[in-house]
C-alpha cells in the first residue's frame, strides 16, 4: 500500500467531512447496514409525471424476481412510439442495496429523454452466490424484452446501466447476452463499475487501510461474499468481468469513476481493453471524485458536471441508434 493519494475535490472533501466513513465491513456490520431505511421511491416520484408497475418474475431455480417499472405517464403503448428503455442494476457491494437504491439516476433519465426505467431486485450475497446474481438480472432482461411491447418500449434501444456493483453486474450481463446471442443490448453505462475481485490494481492498495465509501477491505467482503469458496479459474468472467479474454462485439460503452477511488484503475483498463478489441467506448475519470459521489452528493459542482456528461452521451447515443434504425 502507498500513503500517496489524489486529492479529493475541495467541496466533495468539505461535503464528505459530515459523513462517517469506515475501512471494513462485517457481517455483523452489514447486517445493521441492511436495517437502514430504504430510498423514498415515492416521494421521487412525487413531483414526476410518472407511471410505476410492481411485477415478479421467475429466476432460474423458480425464485421470485422483483422488477420495478417506471415509465411517463398517460402514454399508450399501443399508441404511441415506443421509448427507449434503461434496465437499471443498484449497487451495494453485492451484499446491501435493492432496486429502488440511486434510483434518481434512472428517473432522471425518464424526465429528460422519455425513457422507460426497468430496475430489477437481484438476489444477494452471501444469501446468493456465484452467478446467481447476474442470472436473476439476466431473466429480469429477458421479461423486459418479451414484454417490450406491452411495456412502450422499443426493443432496439435497450440500455443496460448501473452504478458500482450494479455496474459490474452490467458488465457482467452485457458479456452473458453478448456469448449467448440474446437479447439485444444498444449500450451499457458503467459507473464506478465493480469489476475485478482480485483487488490488487495500485487504486485497490492506495484505498486500502484508510476510511472511506467503499474501501479495498470492504470491496475484499463484498467479493468474498459472492464468490464463497471460488477462486483462480473456477470464478466466472460473467461476475467478475475483468476476467474476460474477449472484449470484442460489446455495444456502445460509457464508464466514469473518480480518480480518488477503488476502482480507478479497473475501470480504466477494462474501456482500454474494449479500445484494443476494436470497441467504441467514452471513459470519463473526474478528478478528486471519490467512490459514489454523484449519487451521494449530486449537489456538488462536479456531480452535477457528471451526471449532466453522462446524460448528453446518452441522449446523442439514443438518438444516433434511432437514426441508424431508420436508414
Amino acid at each position: 500500500m502507498t500513503a500517496a493519494r489524489p486529492a479529493l475535490d475541495t467541496e466533495l472533501s468539505e461535503l464528505l467531512a459530515g459523513m462517517p466513513l469506515m475501512s471494513r465491513l462485517t457481517p455483523e456490520l452489514l447486517a445493521q447496514l441492511r436495517l437502514l431505511p430504504t430510498t423514498p421511491v415515492d416521494d421521487l416520484l412525487a413531483h414526476r409525471r410518472a407511471d410505476r408497475r410492481e411485477v415478479t418474475v421467475p429466476a432460474e431455480d423458480g425464485a421470485e424476481i422483483r422488477l420495478s417499472v417506471f415509465g411517463p405517464a398517460h402514454t399508450d403503448p399501443a399508441a404511441d412510439a415506443p421509448a427507449p428503455c434503461v434496465y437499471w442494476i443498484h449497487g451495494g457491494g453485492m451484499v446491501m442495496g435493492d432496486r429502488f437504491s440511486q434510483i434518481d439516476i434512472p428517473l432522471e433519465w425518464l424526465d429528460e429523454l422519455g425513457t422507460v426505467v426497468v430496475s430489477v431486485d437481484y438476489r444477494l450475497a452471501p444469501e446468493a452466490t456465484g452467478t446467481t446474481l447476474v442470472d436473476d438480472c439476466y431473466q429480469g432482461l429477458l421479461w423486459t424484452v418479451e414484454h417490450a411491447a406491452e411495456l412502450g418500449i422499443d426493443p432496439a434501444r435497450i440500455i443496460v446501466a448501473g452504478p458500482s456493483a450494479g455496474g459490474g453486474l452490467a458488465a457482467g450481463l452485457t458479456l452473458l447476452a453478448r456469448d449467448l446471442g440474446t437479447p439485444s443490448i444498444a449500450a451499457q453505462v458503467l459507473i464506478c463499475p465493480m469489476l475485478d475481485h482480485r483487488n490488487n490494481t495500485v487504486s485497490s492498495r492506495q484505498y486500502t487501510g484508510v476510511p472511506g465509501v467503499w474501501t479495498g477491505e470492504m470491496n475484499a467482503f463484498g467479493w468474498q461474499a459472492v464468490l464463497g469458496g471460488l477462486g483462480g479459474d473456477e470464478v466466472p468472467a460473467h461476475v467478475s468481468p475483468a476476467l474476460a479474454d474477449d472484449l470484442s462485439g460489446l455495444p456502445a460503452t460509457y464508464i466514469d469513476t473518480g480518480s480518488a477511488e477503488v476502482f480507478r484503475d479497473e475501470d480504466t483498463e477494462y474501456a482500454t481493453r474494449i479500445w484494443a478489441a476494436g470497441g467504441q467506448a467514452e471513459l470519463h475519470v473526474w478528478a478528486g471524485g471519490f467512490h459514489g459521489f454523484d449519487a451521494l452528493y449530486p449537489q456538488a459542482r462536479i456531480s452535477a458536471t457528471a451526471r449532466r456528461t453522462r446524460t448528453d452521451w446518452l441522449a446523442r447515443h439514443l438518438s444516433a441508434h434511432r437514426a441508424d434504425d431508420a436508414e
